[in-house]
């Protein structure tokens, strides 16, 4: 196995547990659409899915609900909620390891570039990565299929081989084999072994240490 070239990250879930501005934020959403959620464990589901999808799904909102509900969102998350957040424990060592080896690395994210951005600022992590893919706020590009694509797209000069998509969530994955690359999924995030396992990644790992090991021992051939 040739080593990979260019590592591809979500960021909810594989590089920070932003479970409390998440929830909270979705909380104050509904709770402005006149539903009251007092249990914001339920809403962990909003973790990772474009909010398009998952106001659709989990409360039947109609396309103009749904865009109420997510300005709503946008709020609360704008002022405080992307900052209840924090990195899953060794995330940063990982990063400065795969940039010391000459890595290029990526975000690749349903949420917001501008919000993705502010983030990776805000924990220091900005100077790792080459470049921030999200979606955009008007709703467009929000599937990890598309958002991948992008990606690809910037780096039309290298082959399939030399890429490979980390994520928590069955999007992350079905939008790396949508594309023909690689895949881990990690279950220290959002998405459990079972929904991972059934969408058919490269690799599953349960710990940071445990991508460490895939990642860097990738080049050893």
């Amino acid at each position: 196995m040739d080593k990979y070239k260019i590592i591809l990250f979500d960021l909810d879930g594989t590089l920070s547990d932003p479970k409390v501005g998440i929830t909270k934020s979705v909380q104050y959403a509904l709770q402005k659409m006149h539903i009251i959620e007092s249990d914001i464990d339920k809403l962990e589901c909003f973790i990772g899915p474009p909010l398009q999808d998952s106001f659709a799904e989990y409360y039947n909102f109609d396309e103009e609900n749904t865009q109420k509900a997510i300005d709503f969102y946008r709020e609360r998350f704008r002022e405080m909620g992307m900052f209840e957040n924090e990195l899953y424990s060794n995330i940063s060592l990982l990063l400065k390891s795969l940039k010391d080896l000459n890595f290029t690395l990526v975000v690749a994210t349903s949420k917001p570039t501008i919000f993705s951005e502010q983030i990776l600022i805000h924990f220091n992590i900005d100077q790792y990565f080459d470049l921030v893919v999200g979606s955009n706020l008007d709703g467009t590009r929000t599937a990890k299929t598309e958002i991948i694509q992008y990606i690809l797209d910037m780096y039309n000069g290298h082959k399939l081989d030399d890429f490979i998509m980390i994520g928590d969530k069955k999007h992350d994955i079905i939008g790396a084999n949508n594309n023909g690359i690689d895949s881990i999924g990690v279950t220290y995030g959002y998405g459990s072994f079972e929904e991972l396992s059934h969408s058919k990644p490269t690799y599953i790992v349960k710990s940071v240490d445990q991508l460490k090991d895939i990642l860097i021992g990738s080049q050893v051939k």
